[in-house]
C-alpha cells in the first residue's frame, strides 16, 4: 500500500543498524549521535524557557531571538549580512530543511546534481519532489571532487546542485578551489546551490570550512542549511535553519509549514542562547572529536581496517574489500555476531555501487571509553570472511 513516490526507497539504514545494536547489545559505532550533551548553559536555558512558559507554537519561521542569533552567527563567522526577518527560517532539524528546500524548489523533471556517497534523505526527498538526481561520486581513496565529473553531470535540465561540506560520510571538506569550480558552474548554467553545512564547525587539522555563499556571485543563488544538533551535541532537539536570499528562504517556509508547521519552542530559545553565549563550545567539541578521530583511526589500523583520515564530521571510512566480503552490507550485518560492534555500510549511499560496495562508515562522536571498547572488540575478532 506504499505510494509510488516512495517506491524503491528502503527504510533508513540508521534505524536498521541502531536497532541491530540494541538487539545484539553491540557497541554502536554506526549512527552519528554523541554520548555527551551540549553545554550546561544551553541546557539550563531550555529549562528556563519551559519555566517561563515558552511551550506553545512558535512562529512558523522561528522565534525572533533565534532568527536574530542565526543572523549574528552568519555575520560573526562568515561575514554574511543576513536579515533575520526575511532571510532566515527555522526548521525541525537540517533533515527537514533539506526536505522543505527540495519540496519547495524542485519541480518534476528538474535535475539535481548531488555528491555521492550521500546522506540518505537526499535521495528520498529528490524522488518525493519528482526530481532527477545526477550523482557526482567522491571516489576512494582520496574522496575529492572530480571537476570533469561535475561538469559532465550538468545538462540543460539541471537546475540545482545539492552540496554537502564538510561531507558525510567521507569526511571530506571541500577546498576553496573545489567550491569555486562549483560556483563557476552554477553561475554559468544559472543553477541554485542548496548546501548542507551541519558539520560546519567540526573540522580538523588545517581544514577550513568555506561556505559557498561567501564566494563572488553566490549569495543570490545559494540556500544554506545547518543546525544546532551536531555543533552543540543536541541531535534530539531537531533545531535547524535555512539562510539565504528571501525568495529561496520563502520556498523553504512554504513547504515547511505543511510538514511540521513549527519547531520546538523551548529548544529554539535555548539554541538562541547557545549561538550568542556558548560560541566557543563547537571549537572545543572539534578539538575533542579530533582526538577521538585519531584514537578510532589508529585502532582501526590495528584491527586490519585502514581508514581514510577525515578532515571533518563525525565519521571515518574503511574499505573491507580485501577481507573477502561480498560487500559492506554483508560485513556490517555479520559484525555484531563476530565482534559485538555495529557500523554503517556505505553502498546504500551510492548510485555507483562499484564505488561504494566495500566502504564502511565508523562514528567517533562517542565517549572515549565506548570507542576503546569497540576497538578492543574489533581487534580481538576475526574480521575476514
Amino acid at each position: 500500500m506504499l505510494a509510488q513516490r516512495l517506491d524503491g526507497i528502503p527504510p533508513t539504514i540508521f534505524t536498521t543498524m541502531s536497532a541491530l545494536a540494541v538487539r545484539t547489545g553491540s557497541v554502536n559505532l554506526g549512527q552519528g549521535f554523541p554520548d555527551d550533551d551540549g553545554p550546561a548553559g544551553m541546557l539550563e536555558a531550555a529549562q528556563r524557557a519551559i519555566a517561563a512558559g515558552h511551550n506553545q507554537y512558535a512562529p512558523g519561521t522561528g522565534v525572533p531571538p533565534l532568527r536574530e542569533a542565526i543572523a549574528r552567527h552568519q555575520q560573526r563567522h562568515y561575514g554574511l549580512d543576513v536579515d533575520p526577518d526575511t532571510q532566515v527560517t527555522v526548521t525541525t532539524g537540517c533533515t527537514e530543511a533539506v526536505a522543505a528546500a527540495l519540496l519547495g524548489l524542485v519541480d518534476p523533471g528538474d535535475e539535481v546534481v548531488v555528491l555521492e556517497p550521500y546522506y540518505d534523505s537526499y535521495v528520498a526527498m529528490i524522488q518525493m519532489a519528482g526530481g532527477v538526481r545526477r550523482p557526482v561520486t567522491l571516489r576512494s581513496p582520496d574522496f575529492r571532487l572530480d571537476l570533469d565529473d561535475l561538469r559532465a553531470a550538468v545538462t540543460p535540465r539541471t537546475r540545482f546542485v545539492l552540496l554537502n561540506s564538510p561531507h558525510n560520510p567521507t569526511g571530506t571538506v571541500l577546498t576553496r578551489a573545489e567550491l569555486k569550480a562549483v560556483a563557476d558552474l552554477a553561475i554559468e548554467h544559472d543553477l541554485v546551490v542548496i548546501t548542507d553545512e551541519v558539520y560546519e564547525h567540526l573540522v580538523f587539522d588545517d581544514a577550513e570550512h568555506v561556505p559557498i555563499a561567501t564566494l563572488p556571485g553566490m549569495w543570490e543563488r545559494t540556500l544554506t542549511l545547518s543546525s544546532a544538533g551536531k555543533s552543540y551535541s543536541v541531535t534530539g532537539w531537531k533545531i535547524g535553519w535555512a539562510t539565504g536570499p528571501a525568495h529561496l528562504v520563502d520556498a523553504v517556509t512554504a513547504a515547511k509549514q505543511w510538514l511540521s508547521f513549527s519547531s520546538g519552542t523551548p529548544a529554539q530559545h535555548a539554541v538562541a542562547h547557545a549561538l550568542d553565549h556558548e560560541a566557543d563550545f563547537p571549537r572545543r567539541l572539534a578539538q575533542t572529536l579530533q582526538g577521538h578521530r585519531d584514537l578510532l583511526c589508529e585502532g582501526l589500523v590495528e584491527a586490519g581496517l585502514t581508514p581514510r583520515v577525515p578532515e571533518g564530521t563525525y565519521f571515518a571510512l574503511t574499505d573491507v574489500g580485501d577481507l573477502g566480503w561480498a560487500d559492506g552490507m554483508e560485513f556490517c550485518t555479520s559484525l555484531p555476531e563476530r565482534a559485538g560492534v555495529v557500523a554503517i555500510p556505505c553502498q546504500v549511499f551510492h548510485d555507483d555501487q562499484d564505488a561504494g560496495r566495500h566502504l564502511v562508515r565508523w562514528a567517533f562522536c562517542k565517549e572515549q571509553s565506548v570507542i576503546e571498547d569497540g576497538l578492543v572488540r574489533l581487534q580481538k575478532a576475526d574480521l575476514r570472511r
